[in-house]
């Protein structure tokens, strides 16, 4: 590979994760959780502590564990979560990533960052991301993924919940 041509350079982790994770509480029922897997097509979520810690994860697998077990209907995050965040730096290859994750028998990696003295997660990788990029080798650089990807601002993004919000609102009123 010629270092002058930056084509040729083996693509990062941070040129192919998803800036913004889905997070939930240690109390969140493991229904919810199920519902925010689907909708938002994402490996897991990550249990935040009171403070914003990251504290574990909740995935597919510890929901189809304890769906296989029965008796979830009481479940919570905190009963079914693997403790400890999977991480990883933006800066490696994202094919030893790849590698890593079959190493580690895991679907998902987290970057973190650390501010406060708390450490919360700040993007992730996953096996999802690796097969968008495998199917759309064509495409330089999909642009929804990467730390690149076009985003919206803070601001549109604050207008969007409120609008929301003021939708669920205007639903849930009994006239």
């Amino acid at each position: 590979m010629s270092k002058d041509n930056p084509a040729s350079q083996p693509k990062l982790v941070r040129e192919l994760m998803t800036v913004g994770v889905v997070t939930c509480g240690q109390q969140t029922s493991i229904k919810t959780i199920a519902q925010a897997i689907v909708e938002k097509a994402v490996e897991a979520v990550v249990v935040l502590a009171e403070d914003g810690h990251a504290l574990g994860i909740v995935g597919q697998d510890e929901l189809v564990m304890a769906y296989a077990h029965g008796s979830y209907d009481d479940l919570t995050a905190q009963d079914v979560m693997s403790d400890g965040l999977p991480q990883i730096p933006p800066d490696i290859p994202i094919n030893v990533a790849a590698q890593l994750m079959q190493d580690q028998k895991i679907r998902v990696f987290f970057l973190t960052h650390h501010a406060g003295g708390i450490e919360y997660p700040a993007a992730v990788i996953s096996y999802h991301h690796f097969l968008r990029h495998l199917q759309s080798k064509e495409i330089e650089k999909p642009g929804d993924l990467g730390i690149d990807a076009a985003r919206k601002s803070p601001i549109e993004i604050f207008q969007e919940r409120v609008e929301e919000k003021r939708k669920q609102n205007q639903n849930t009123h009994l006239e």
